[in-house]
């Protein structure tokens, strides 16, 4: 077997310089869209469904550009052809979306933004797994969340710089989005096609044959052969599909809250989708949606343990970003209209909060390889996330503003961890033929908590939390602590972990 030769620090800064620009629009999203919804009319307790385009987009996009990445060879290469399509998509739906007339055409828009910028992120997870020996694996997903902590600090605080350096307007009539959002997106459609296109010219993807010659033998590979088992399938489809009409119906007898009908329609879809893998295999199909299926019925042990982990952890990340804004201007600065220079100016903070947790995060990525070879990739991540649990829980305590930094500083170390650690582990447990499948998979599991707090954080505020949204991020930081004693069962199959 060819060994994959290790790479310096600059290959690794070309390969991972493209997250400069997802995570720019990334960030543009997290800190400004809950701002622009409330800004075009939409309800506190209705962001979250709002929200829900997000992580759709991603449990649909993910699975299948990672399917179809793995399958791909031209001139371009494997990934970079989904690097740029994804590019392009991206920077003008960023330049679109502040332009938004509407509630209805934001929430549109943001569900071609989210798509979009998917197309792009998901190969850029698989590409280090491409091109990096396992030994590098750790450093290789840090750079990955140096970049992602880097433009995040720029991109959530660009309503702020644009307001108290260049004077442009950070407030406008009702129903406008404010100048000073509009230009950060505008920023942010130029810097996300430049830093993608960088990575695109300045790397050169391993060859089929290369890739195999790299992996030949290894024991990932013995998970190549999968096929699909109709019985399973049919059965579990059935059933699937009847506990989400069941559902829906109990939802819609009991006139329960009308988000939990994404849940309903989740499972029920899922039943669909098997029964529909079934029958291609039974007509002789075996590409496409049924290799998908039996990959996802067959996921490695590792990734398997890393799910409940995940699943917690991205339930309270969404909570995050979608209540940090309503919660820093009603509970710190004591203000929700939209219209005023109080609740303005406490969003501007809310993107310096977002800018501080990630500039740690990129501080943070650094030291995470030489600790992860200490004490493990396991407890690093353990140790991260009950730190970051702990910081979302104080922002109850905390009454001055200011003093949030603390907060997010607790949060920068978990963001860090999370963005790095679990991509690390799940690289190494899987087979190189299969490995954006799979990345795209394991994003299920960031995508299945935020569809669920989607669904009932809305309610919980509304009915439990007497609207207010400080105690949703409390629910979110005791979810992160519960995430981190997880990561204890977590099996690490790494055969470096450096």
């Amino acid at each position: 077997m060819t060994t994959k030769p290790r790479l310096d620090f600059w290959q690794l800064w070309n390969i991972s310089f493209g997250y400069v620009g997802i995570q720019f629009g990334f960030a543009l999203q997290t800190a400004n869209i809950s701002r622009i919804f409330e800004t075009l009319g939409a309800k506190v307790d209705a962001i979250p469904i709002l929200w829900v385009a997000a992580p759709v987009a991603g449990l649909i996009i993910q699975p299948l550009i990672g399917h179809m990445s793995d399958k791909t060879w031209n001139r371009l290469g494997r990934r970079k052809p989904y690097f740029l399509i994804g590019a392009i998509l991206s920077s003008l739906a960023l330049i679109a979306m502040p332009n938004s007339p509407a509630l209805w055409v934001a929430a549109g828009m943001l569900w071609i933004m989210d798509a979009s910028i998917n197309i792009t992120m998901q190969p850029f997870r698989a590409f280090i797994g491409d091109m990096l020996p396992d030994a590098q694996r750790t450093q290789g997903f840090a750079m990955q969340t140096f970049f992602i902590g880097v433009s995040s600090v720029v991109a959530s605080v660009c309503p702020w710089v644009f307001t108290k350096w260049l004077g442009i307007a950070n407030t406008a009539p009702a129903g406008i989005i404010p100048p000073s959002v509009r230009w950060s997106f505008y920023i942010g459609g130029f810097a996300f096609l430049a830093a993608v296109l960088w990575t695109i010219f300045r790397v050169r993807e391993y060859s089929p044959q290369e890739q195999e010659a790299f992996n030949v033998s290894t024991e990932a590979e013995s998970a190549d052969a999968i096929t699909l088992d109709r019985k399973s399938c049919i059965c579990q489809g059935l059933f699937l599909i009847l506990a989400g009409a069941a559902l829906s119906y109990a939802i819609f007898a009991q006139d329960w809250y009308a988000g939990l009908y994404i849940i309903s329609g989740s499972i029920a879809f899922y039943g669909l989708l098997q029964l529909a893998a079934a029958a291609r295999a039974k007509a002789g199909h075996t590409k496409g949606m049924v290799e998908i299926v039996a990959d996802l019925k067959a996921m490695p042990k590792t990734m398997q343990q890393l799910a409940g982990v995940t699943l917690l952890t991205w339930f309270a990340l969404y909570a995050l970003f979608i209540y940090t804004t309503s919660a820093v201007t009603s509970f710190h600065f004591h203000s929700s209209d939209p219209t005023s220079a109080i609740y303005n100016d406490g969003a501007n903070w809310v993107g310096v909060l977002m800018a501080v947790y990630n500039g740690v995060a990129a501080v943070v990525a650094f030291l995470l390889p030489p600790i992860a070879r200490k004490v493990g990739r396991v407890a690093t991540h353990m140790i991260a996330l009950i730190i970051g649990g702990l910081g979302l829980m104080s922002m109850i305590v905390i009454k001055d503003p200011t003093m949030l930094l603390i907060s997010m500083v607790a949060i920068g170390i978990a963001w860090a961890s999370l963005l790095t650690m679990p991509y690390a582990i799940l690289s190494s447990a899987v087979s190189h033929r299969k490995m954006g499948v799979y990345m795209g998979m394991f994003n299920l599991f960031l995508v299945i908590p935020q569809i669920i707090a989607a669904a009932v954080l809305g309610l919980l505020v509304k009915t439990v939390f007497g609207g207010q949204t400080i105690y949703a991020l409390v629910l979110a930081g005791a979810a992160m602590v519960l995430a981190g004693f997880l990561t204890l069962f977590v099996e690490d199959k790494a055969r470096d972990a450096a």
